[in-house]
Protein backbone atom coordinates (compact mmCIF):
# COMPACT_ATOMS: atom_id res chain seq x y z
CA UNK A 1 0.00 0.00 0.00
CA UNK A 2 2.61 2.29 1.09
CA UNK A 3 4.43 1.54 -2.27
CA UNK A 4 1.82 2.08 -4.42
CA UNK A 5 1.37 6.06 -2.68
CA UNK A 6 5.15 6.34 -2.96
CA UNK A 7 4.77 5.22 -6.67
CA UNK A 8 2.04 8.02 -7.27
CA UNK A 9 3.78 10.64 -5.24
CA UNK A 10 7.00 10.01 -7.64
CA UNK A 11 5.03 10.43 -10.58
CA UNK A 12 3.10 13.35 -10.00
CA UNK A 13 6.18 14.66 -8.92
CA UNK A 14 7.72 14.30 -12.41
CA UNK A 15 4.42 15.96 -14.12
CA UNK A 16 4.50 18.53 -11.41
CA UNK A 17 8.32 19.67 -12.51
CA UNK A 18 7.85 18.82 -16.00
CA UNK A 19 8.74 21.96 -18.00
CA UNK A 20 5.86 20.66 -20.55
CA UNK A 21 3.26 20.83 -17.68
CA UNK A 22 4.46 23.97 -16.23
CA UNK A 23 4.35 25.37 -19.73
CA UNK A 24 0.98 24.11 -20.13
CA UNK A 25 -0.21 25.85 -16.87
CA UNK A 26 1.00 29.26 -17.90
CA UNK A 27 -0.64 29.02 -21.22
CA UNK A 28 -3.69 28.02 -19.50
CA UNK A 29 -3.06 31.33 -17.06
CA UNK A 30 -2.85 33.66 -20.35
CA UNK A 31 -5.98 32.25 -21.88
CA UNK A 32 -7.90 33.08 -18.42
CA UNK A 33 -6.46 36.43 -18.61
CA UNK A 34 -7.91 36.68 -22.32
CA UNK A 35 -11.49 35.65 -21.53
CA UNK A 36 -11.64 37.82 -18.50
CA UNK A 37 -10.53 40.60 -20.85
CA UNK A 38 -13.44 39.29 -23.67
CA UNK A 39 -16.01 39.44 -20.87
CA UNK A 40 -15.60 43.23 -20.59
CA UNK A 41 -16.68 43.72 -24.61
CA UNK A 42 -20.10 43.66 -25.97
CA UNK A 43 -19.92 40.13 -27.31
CA UNK A 44 -22.40 37.95 -29.28
CA UNK A 45 -24.42 35.82 -27.10
CA UNK A 46 -22.44 32.38 -29.10
CA UNK A 47 -19.50 33.92 -27.86
CA UNK A 48 -20.70 34.75 -24.56
CA UNK A 49 -21.57 30.74 -24.26
CA UNK A 50 -18.39 29.64 -25.01
CA UNK A 51 -16.83 31.98 -22.77
CA UNK A 52 -18.61 31.00 -19.75
CA UNK A 53 -17.65 27.07 -20.89
CA UNK A 54 -14.31 28.09 -21.20
CA UNK A 55 -13.87 29.58 -17.96
CA UNK A 56 -15.41 26.17 -16.32
CA UNK A 57 -12.78 24.62 -17.87
CA UNK A 58 -9.96 26.61 -16.56
CA UNK A 59 -11.61 26.51 -13.10
CA UNK A 60 -11.09 23.05 -13.17
CA UNK A 61 -8.26 22.68 -14.50
CA UNK A 62 -6.70 24.67 -11.92
CA UNK A 63 -8.24 23.11 -9.53
CA UNK A 64 -6.77 19.51 -10.95
CA UNK A 65 -3.51 21.06 -10.94
CA UNK A 66 -3.39 22.30 -7.27
CA UNK A 67 -4.77 19.21 -6.51
CA UNK A 68 -1.52 17.41 -8.51
CA UNK A 69 0.60 19.87 -6.49
CA UNK A 70 -0.25 19.00 -3.28
CA UNK A 71 -0.48 15.51 -3.35
CA UNK A 72 3.31 15.78 -5.19
CA UNK A 73 4.70 17.72 -2.20
CA UNK A 74 6.08 15.75 0.92
CA UNK A 75 2.72 16.17 2.99
CA UNK A 76 0.59 19.38 3.91
CA UNK A 77 3.29 21.34 6.42
CA UNK A 78 5.66 21.00 3.42
CA UNK A 79 2.73 22.04 0.92
CA UNK A 80 1.62 25.16 3.33
CA UNK A 81 5.03 26.67 4.46
CA UNK A 82 5.46 28.21 0.65
CA UNK A 83 3.67 31.11 0.39
CA UNK A 84 3.28 31.02 -2.65
CA UNK A 85 1.40 27.75 -2.51
CA UNK A 86 -0.73 29.29 0.16
CA UNK A 87 -1.85 32.23 -1.87
CA UNK A 88 -2.46 29.73 -5.55
CA UNK A 89 -5.03 28.11 -3.10
CA UNK A 90 -6.89 30.89 -2.07
CA UNK A 91 -6.77 32.05 -5.98
CA UNK A 92 -8.05 28.44 -7.13
CA UNK A 93 -10.72 28.44 -4.09
CA UNK A 94 -11.85 31.87 -4.78
CA UNK A 95 -12.61 31.01 -8.51
CA UNK A 96 -14.58 27.94 -7.67
CA UNK A 97 -17.24 30.14 -6.30
CA UNK A 98 -20.20 30.10 -8.72
CA UNK A 99 -20.94 33.10 -10.83
CA UNK A 100 -24.44 33.79 -10.78
CA UNK A 101 -26.79 35.26 -8.50
CA UNK A 102 -25.88 38.19 -6.52
CA UNK A 103 -22.45 36.86 -6.32
CA UNK A 104 -21.44 37.26 -10.05
CA UNK A 105 -19.62 40.47 -9.12
CA UNK A 106 -17.76 38.98 -6.52
CA UNK A 107 -17.01 35.88 -8.51
CA UNK A 108 -15.44 37.81 -11.38
CA UNK A 109 -13.78 40.07 -9.29
CA UNK A 110 -11.99 36.82 -7.62
CA UNK A 111 -11.28 35.10 -11.13
CA UNK A 112 -9.63 38.12 -12.57
CA UNK A 113 -6.63 37.18 -9.89
CA UNK A 114 -6.25 34.33 -11.29
CA UNK A 115 -3.50 36.47 -13.76
CA UNK A 116 -1.43 36.87 -10.52
CA UNK A 117 -0.73 33.14 -10.71
CA UNK A 118 1.54 33.65 -13.85
CA UNK A 119 3.73 35.30 -11.09
CA UNK A 120 4.01 32.25 -9.11
CA UNK A 121 4.82 29.92 -12.13
CA UNK A 122 7.70 31.79 -13.13
CA UNK A 123 10.71 31.90 -11.18
CA UNK A 124 12.10 34.62 -12.01
CA UNK A 125 8.44 37.11 -11.17
CA UNK A 126 8.80 35.03 -8.22
CA UNK A 127 12.10 36.64 -7.16
CA UNK A 128 11.02 40.13 -8.62
CA UNK A 129 8.07 40.14 -6.07
CA UNK A 130 10.14 38.33 -2.99
CA UNK A 131 12.46 41.30 -3.58
CA UNK A 132 9.81 44.21 -3.88
CA UNK A 133 8.06 42.71 -0.47
CA UNK A 134 11.68 42.27 1.50
CA UNK A 135 12.42 46.16 0.56
CA UNK A 136 9.30 47.54 2.08
CA UNK A 137 10.75 48.07 5.29
CA UNK A 138 13.75 50.26 4.10
CA UNK A 139 11.34 52.18 1.60
CA UNK A 140 9.28 52.56 4.71
CA UNK A 141 12.35 54.47 6.01
CA UNK A 142 12.73 56.04 3.38
CA UNK A 143 8.90 57.31 2.64
CA UNK A 144 9.18 58.69 6.29
CA UNK A 145 12.28 60.79 5.48
CA UNK A 146 10.12 61.77 2.38
CA UNK A 147 7.04 62.94 4.43
CA UNK A 148 9.15 64.84 6.97
CA UNK A 149 10.53 66.77 4.26
CA UNK A 150 7.55 67.20 2.20
CA UNK A 151 6.10 68.64 5.25
CA UNK A 152 8.56 71.37 6.00
CA UNK A 153 8.34 72.20 2.50
CA UNK A 154 4.85 72.32 2.83
CA UNK A 155 4.68 74.13 5.74
CA UNK A 156 7.27 76.79 4.48
CA UNK A 157 4.96 77.18 1.33
CA UNK A 158 1.95 77.70 3.15
CA UNK A 159 3.58 80.29 5.07
CA UNK A 160 4.77 82.14 1.59
CA UNK A 161 2.62 81.43 -0.69
CA UNK A 162 -0.99 81.08 0.51
CA UNK A 163 -1.82 84.99 -0.29
CA UNK A 164 -1.15 84.16 -3.50
CA UNK A 165 -2.94 81.28 -4.24
CA UNK A 166 -5.02 80.36 -1.43
CA UNK A 167 -6.58 76.48 -3.65
CA UNK A 168 -2.81 75.56 -4.03
CA UNK A 169 -1.24 76.73 -0.81
CA UNK A 170 -3.92 77.22 1.91
CA UNK A 171 -2.70 75.31 4.88
CA UNK A 172 -0.01 72.23 5.13
CA UNK A 173 -2.05 69.26 3.78
CA UNK A 174 -2.81 71.50 0.49
CA UNK A 175 0.42 72.66 0.07
CA UNK A 176 1.64 69.03 0.55
CA UNK A 177 -0.50 67.57 -2.38
CA UNK A 178 1.14 70.82 -4.64
CA UNK A 179 4.56 69.33 -3.41
CA UNK A 180 3.55 66.12 -4.79
CA UNK A 181 2.49 67.54 -8.46
CA UNK A 182 5.54 69.42 -8.08
CA UNK A 183 7.64 65.91 -7.52
CA UNK A 184 5.94 64.09 -10.70
CA UNK A 185 6.79 67.45 -12.63
CA UNK A 186 3.26 67.83 -13.41
CA UNK A 187 2.69 71.03 -15.17
CA UNK A 188 5.58 72.54 -11.75
CA UNK A 189 6.42 75.11 -14.09
CA UNK A 190 3.05 77.15 -13.66
CA UNK A 191 3.05 76.66 -9.92
CA UNK A 192 6.91 78.08 -9.79
CA UNK A 193 6.13 81.30 -12.34
CA UNK A 194 3.02 81.87 -10.05
CA UNK A 195 4.99 82.89 -7.12
CA UNK A 196 8.34 83.94 -8.97
CA UNK A 197 6.12 87.08 -9.83
CA UNK A 198 5.86 87.93 -6.41
CA UNK A 199 8.80 86.60 -5.29
CA UNK A 200 11.88 86.09 -7.54
CA UNK A 201 13.99 83.93 -5.86
CA UNK A 202 11.35 81.65 -4.81
CA UNK A 203 12.61 78.91 -7.97
CA UNK A 204 15.19 77.87 -5.14
CA UNK A 205 12.49 76.79 -3.03
CA UNK A 206 11.05 74.72 -5.92
CA UNK A 207 14.72 73.28 -7.40
CA UNK A 208 15.79 72.17 -3.91
CA UNK A 209 12.87 70.26 -3.18
CA UNK A 210 12.53 68.39 -7.01
CA UNK A 211 16.53 68.30 -6.03
CA UNK A 212 15.81 65.85 -2.98
CA UNK A 213 12.56 64.42 -3.86
CA UNK A 214 12.91 63.57 -8.00
CA UNK A 215 16.84 62.78 -7.33
CA UNK A 216 18.13 61.67 -3.97
CA UNK A 217 15.11 60.27 -2.29
CA UNK A 218 14.18 58.31 -5.66
CA UNK A 219 17.66 57.40 -6.49
CA UNK A 220 17.43 55.89 -2.51
CA UNK A 221 14.05 53.71 -3.45
CA UNK A 222 16.04 52.19 -6.56
CA UNK A 223 19.08 51.15 -4.46
CA UNK A 224 16.97 50.00 -1.86
CA UNK A 225 15.18 47.49 -4.54
CA UNK A 226 18.25 46.62 -6.10
CA UNK A 227 20.14 45.95 -3.03
CA UNK A 228 17.54 42.97 -2.04
CA UNK A 229 16.87 41.84 -5.40
CA UNK A 230 20.88 41.47 -5.97
CA UNK A 231 20.52 39.29 -2.61
CA UNK A 232 17.62 37.64 -4.07
CA UNK A 233 18.91 36.44 -7.68
CA UNK A 234 22.00 35.05 -5.18
CA UNK A 235 19.43 33.13 -3.30
CA UNK A 236 17.93 31.88 -5.93
CA UNK A 237 20.86 30.93 -7.64
CA UNK A 238 21.94 29.06 -5.02
CA UNK A 239 18.57 27.21 -4.75
CA UNK A 240 19.27 25.81 -7.93
CA UNK A 241 22.99 24.49 -7.14
CA UNK A 242 21.49 23.11 -4.39
CA UNK A 243 18.55 21.38 -6.63
CA UNK A 244 21.31 20.52 -9.58
CA UNK A 245 23.64 18.61 -6.54
CA UNK A 246 20.57 16.52 -4.90
CA UNK A 247 19.86 15.48 -8.62
CA UNK A 248 23.42 14.41 -8.95
CA UNK A 249 23.64 12.66 -5.68
CA UNK A 250 21.66 9.53 -6.73
CA UNK A 251 23.79 9.18 -10.54
CA UNK A 252 27.44 9.38 -8.18
CA UNK A 253 25.70 6.82 -6.01
CA UNK A 254 25.20 4.62 -8.69
CA UNK A 255 28.66 4.68 -10.12
CA UNK A 256 30.25 4.70 -6.97
CA UNK A 257 28.31 0.80 -6.37
CA UNK A 258 29.06 -0.51 -9.98
CA UNK A 259 32.69 0.77 -9.48
CA UNK A 260 32.42 -1.62 -6.42
CA UNK A 261 31.08 -4.15 -7.91
CA UNK A 262 33.68 -4.31 -10.63
CA UNK A 263 36.48 -3.83 -8.15
CA UNK A 264 34.82 -6.99 -6.75
CA UNK A 265 34.40 -8.81 -9.84
CA UNK A 266 37.86 -8.38 -10.43
CA UNK A 267 39.18 -9.83 -7.17
CA UNK A 268 37.70 -12.57 -7.71
CA UNK A 269 39.01 -13.37 -10.71
CA UNK A 270 42.08 -12.74 -9.49
CA UNK A 271 41.99 -15.16 -6.47
CA UNK A 272 40.80 -17.85 -9.39
CA UNK A 273 44.06 -17.31 -11.08
CA UNK A 274 46.10 -17.41 -7.85
CA UNK A 275 44.11 -20.71 -7.18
Amino acid sequence: MLANVSGLQSKLKLIDNSKAFQGFVIFVIIVSALSIGAHTYHLPTWMEQSLVVLDVGITVFFAIEIVIRFLASDGPKKFFSNGWNIFDTLIVIGSLIPAGGAGILIARLLRIFRVLRLVSMIPELRMLVNALLKAIPRMGYIALLMFVIFYIYGAIGSMLFAHINDFLWGDVSVAMLTLFRVSTFESWTSVMYETMAVYPLSWLYYLSFIFLTAFVFLNMMVGAVLDVMTQETQAMREEEADESLEVDKPASAADVAELKAQIAELKGMLMQKAG
